[in-house]
């Protein structure tokens, strides 16, 4: 993992953090969080406050994700919102967090000043044991603490303040106005500066967990769609009436799916011929073909041309294969009619030609199902499933990881939005 740490593909725009009143609001929350406080002077963090130099010390990825769920946050600066989240058992993790740090940006702006606010995203189970308890979670409830109590002291002088207003005696009360000056020197004009967070309660809608091997889980008005391994616990068990169950093995009916709930772009040439969409597709496939069938190919070599003449040479293979042949036939007729007959393409290459509704709300976790059936599409994968790609990258050798890393870097990294603009027409 050394060469994507060097090429900040994992870990990649963490925050620093250095100064010793920082570290040490950090370690107060870990101690609240029954943990071991941290020996290092610095170390980075992500959105939820996770740091992967603090699990490495701790020997422990989980540290703030016990049982997987029910995340753990730490907070020590309101700049974590922008930052990415790169450990989580959920993939809406970081869209929660996202969306409890902008709601009540006041509230966290002024608490951090002084604190550190830390806490968990509550649900209703407290263990995941089988596919019924990740559908009874609807909603989250983020439990909000700080190490020096600034939001309890911030609550007592509220109802102080409504005290001196409301009894006509009360500031004669010196003890009570002595406990008022306490604890404003502590919170501040509490009139001025937001310290309690307003809204804590969340939807919990569509999402992936990394439970039982990897579940997709899509909601709908009328239905829930569950995708999975079908030997995962409580598969096609519960509740049969409102929820569907597809196995991830089953590319046509997967497919049928997200096509009849508007949640991908079929082939058109409206944006199939201005994105290179396909060609990426076929280049990724020969690349990877070339990784499965010769090992020692040198990829440091690897330029267009060089992809042209193993095709050339390789004939043969690339035909029995079929990917590449197909991929080349549907920018044919795309080209020829406007579009593609999808209902005349086999189920395990209908994933080829299409990508998610990029104004769906599900656009993000539809695109990360796609790549489950594209593996060998590393960019898709590195973008919107980094958890599969790193599961890929531990299997692939020193010269094929190299040039995953340098496609990566003059492609994506150079300019994410501009590709994810181009390949997927998302903008966000």
């Amino acid at each position: 993992m050394d060469l994507l740490r060097d090429n900040e593909l994992i870990y990649g725009r963490l925050l620093p953090v250095e100064e010793p009143h920082l570290v040490e609001r950090y370690n107060k929350a870990l101690t609240a969080f029954g943990l071991p406080p941290t020996k290092r002077s610095s170390f980075e963090i992500d959105r939820t406050g996770f740091s992967p130099q603090v699990a490495d010390e701790l020997g422990d990825p989980l540290y703030l994700d016990p049982n997987e769920v029910n995340r753990r946050f730490i907070i020590l600066t309101p700049a974590q919102v922008d930052l990415p989240v790169v450990h989580t058992a959920f993939s809406n993790t970081s869209q929660l967090i996202y969306e409890f740090m902008t709601k009540n940006q006041r509230a966290i702006n002024a608490l951090t000043i002084k604190d550190v606010i830390y806490g968990e995203i509550e649900d209703s189970v407290t263990k995941v044991e089988d596919i019924e308890d990740l559908l009874s979670i609807n909603q989250v409830e983020f439990r909000v603490l700080s190490a020096e109590d600034v939001l309890g002291k911030a609550a007592e002088l509220g109802k102080l303040v409504d005290r001196l207003k409301q009894e006509p005696d009360a500031w004669r009360d010196d003890s009570m106005l002595n406990r008022m000056v306490e604890l404003a020197k502590i919170c501040g004009d509490i009139r001025e500066n937001a310290l309690v967070p307003d809204q804590v309660i969340f939807r919990h809608n569509a999402f992936w967990t990394s439970h039982f091997g990897g579940i997709y889980v899509f909601v709908d008005s009328d239905v829930t769609t569950v995708i999975s391994d079908p030997s995962a616990p409580g598969f096609r068990r519960s509740r049969p009436w409102q929820v569907s169950y597809l196995s991830t093995g089953d590319a046509e009916k997967v497919f049928s799916f997200l096509a009849s709930s508007g949640r991908i772009e079929l082939p058109r040439a409206s944006w199939i011929e201005t994105s290179g969409y396909l060609e990426q597709r076929a280049e990724m496939l020969i690349a990877s073909l070339i990784h499965q069938t010769d090992p020692d190919a040198d990829f440091a070599r690897a330029d267009k041309v060089w992809l042209q003449a193993w095709i050339h040479g390789h004939a043969e293979l690339i035909a029995r294969e079929g990917t590449f042949p197909f991929l080349n036939a549907a920018k044919r007729e795309i080209a020829q009619l406007g579009q593609l007959r999808i209902e005349d393409v086999f189920p395990k290459h209908r994933f080829l030609v299409v990508r998610a509704k990029p104004d769906h709300p599900d656009a993000w976790l539809t695109n990360r199902l796609i790549s489950d059936f594209v593996p060998y599409d590393f960019v898709s994968r590195y973008v919107f499933n980094k958890q599969g790609f790193y599961r890929d990258y531990e299997g692939w050798n020193e010269s094929f990881r190299a040039y995953v890393v340098n496609t990566l870097k003059t492609s994506y990294l150079k300019d994410k939005v501009g590709l994810r603009t181009r390949l997927y027409g998302l903008t966000d």
